[in-house]
């Protein structure tokens, strides 16, 4: 895709270029910060972002949030992040799932699995803040400057050679990378560049998603309850709250958006149920449309999707942003073999190795090594949507013998645990 009506300056050369500064961008160039070449220097990175840099941003009741699941955590410890963000960061000790008005129920608590928590709730305000700390940290230590922002900008154009991509921003900047990493999220422009076709199922369900403070303490459980309406997620966040996660249909998320504040608290007891007690306060309400988004290719010449330009799922297994922190982390550790193998062939040779990281090798092991896993988790959250959205007496009564199944069947809980801890 050709845009003439840039103009085009001098190019600077970048060993990666990533496209999207947010999560998962942010977290790419803190894996890839310290890496080092065959002749010592460090990799040099450029971020592109379309958004001022985060700089301290508040908190309010209102924040969004992630769950990140126990492997999430550990990664994020071994890039330098969860020190900025552990105190933070609400456990969850326990999952509590049931069926609304049936009598299927499953139970999963952390101390079966032998982790101090089954995964981590927390606003992703704090989550940036704690990646750009670390990265500003890693930057600082080394005495060196490797990660350069461009930002605010956007892409305009990206031209794919041999041996290089070039890539023209909308401030008239060129730059030139042997790897451009597509982490800028479901409406990748990168993606959009190289013609890389998705495939969309609509679930034709949206999310309320919402903050609420609950009478009784929630005790770092999380609330997975199944209703004929839709799943709804209640996860433990800190100063007493909840997040709440509400799948319904687009007219039934709008009907509960637009109720007052008493009318939608009394609702949501009704569907939730007495766990928590009464409802008691209750934050802005957004909706967002649920859909499966999946990139036919995860790769193009010199090019890498991460993220949600690589996949987009539905919320009902908290599984989306810690699938893409794997993508990150599989990426990253592909990177460093490679520059591993590069400097032993240096050292027995005496000959200087090309360092080039965006040989379709190395990307093609990344696509394979990602394949299963995404396959993995696409399939167990679309059966759940499937399997928990249906009223048909027979898939009713058919997943509440499974709930009592996987409550009292350890190898088939065991199974699906770690899966949901991020191994």
């Amino acid at each position: 895709m050709k845009n003439e009506n840039i103009v085009k300056t001098n190019k600077h050369f970048f060993d990666v270029v990533i496209s999207g500064g947010g999560l998962s961008g942010t977290l790419m160039a803190l894996s890839l910060a310290e890496l080092t070449k065959a002749d010592g220097s460090a990799l040099t990175i450029a971020i592109i972002e379309a958004s001022p840099v985060l700089k301290n941003a508040s908190l309010t009741y209102d924040d969004r949030v992630l769950a990140l699941s126990h492997g999430t955590a550990g990664y994020l410890e071994e890039v330098g992040a969860w020190q900025f963000l552990s105190s933070s960061a609400q456990p969850i000790k326990q999952i509590h799932v049931s069926d609304r008005g049936h009598y299927g129920k499953a139970r999963i608590d952390a101390r079966e699995h032998k982790v101090s928590a089954l995964g981590y709730v927390v606003e992703m305000t704090l989550i940036g803040q704690s990646l750009q700390r670390a990265l500003n940290e890693k930057n600082a230590l080394a005495n060196k400057q490797n990660v350069q922002w461009f930002a605010p900008d956007t892409i305009a154009d990206i031209e794919w050679q041999k041996k290089e991509v070039n890539i023209h921003l909308s401030s008239g900047e060129s730059l030139s990378t042997n790897l451009l990493l597509g982490c800028d999220g479901a409406q990748s422009a990168c993606r959009e560049f190289a013609n890389i076709q998705v495939e969309k199922c609509e679930y034709g369900q949206c999310a309320l998603i919402t903050n609420v403070t609950t009478e009784q303490p929630h005790n770092n459980i999380a609330y997975e309850r199944f209703t004929e309406t839709g799943p709804i997620a209640m996860l433990p966040l800190s100063h007493g709250r909840c997040s709440l996660v509400w799948t319904l249909t687009p007219e039934l998320a709008r009907q509960m958006r637009e109720l007052d504040d008493v009318a939608f608290k009394h609702q949501l007891e009704i569907s939730f149920g007495s766990w928590l007690g009464a409802i008691t306060d209750v934050g802005k309400r957004d909706i967002y449309p649920l859909s499966l988004v999946q990139a036919q290719e995860q790769i193009y010449h010199r090019m890498a999707l991460i993220g949600n330009a690589s996949h987009t799922i539905h919320p009902i297994a908290g599984q989306g942003f810690n699938l893409g922190v794997r993508d990150v982390q599989q990426m990253a550790q592909l990177i460093a073999s490679h520059l591993a193998s590069q400097k032993k062939q240096k050292i027995e040779t005496g000959q200087d190795r090309v360092n080039d990281i965006g040989q379709f090798s190395l990307l093609s092991q990344y696509a394979q090594q990602r394949k299963t896993d995404h396959q993995q988790v696409i399939m167990l959250t679309d059966s759940l949507v499937t399997l928990f959205s249906n009223s048909l007496p027979p898939l009713v009564a058919g997943r509440n013998i499974g709930l009592k199944v996987f409550n009292y069947f350890s190898p088939l809980k065991s199974a699906l645990v770690n899966k949901t801890l991020g191994y």
